[in-house]
């Protein structure tokens, strides 16, 4: 099978796993946030009553998690196309 078709048969399967990627990260966000902050409620950009410090480190947290699960998510279903295909899609 060419490059090509494996790339297309990734195409519907990454847009999936995107969306689920995003749904898994929001929560693992809120549960180490509760975890690290003791507070229930990550604070947003335009939380008043919220510190720079604090508005930032939520930021920088749930960006991190965000990469790692969607690289994550990424790689396995490169790798399960690989499995179906044989080929890496591009």
């Amino acid at each position: 099978m060419s490059g090509k078709v494996s790339k297309l048969a990734y195409k519907p399967v990454g847009i999936l796993l995107g969306i689920g990627a995003g749904a898994v990260a929001g929560f693992v966000f809120k549960e180490v946030w509760k975890v690290a902050s003791g507070d229930d409620d990550a604070p947003n950009a335009t939380d008043e009553d919220r510190g720079w410090g604090e508005i930032l480190a939520a930021a920088a947290l749930q960006g991190a998690i965000f990469a790692l699960v969607k690289a994550a998510v990424d790689r396995g279903g490169a790798a399960g196309v690989r499995k179906l295909t044989g080929q890496w899609p591009d």
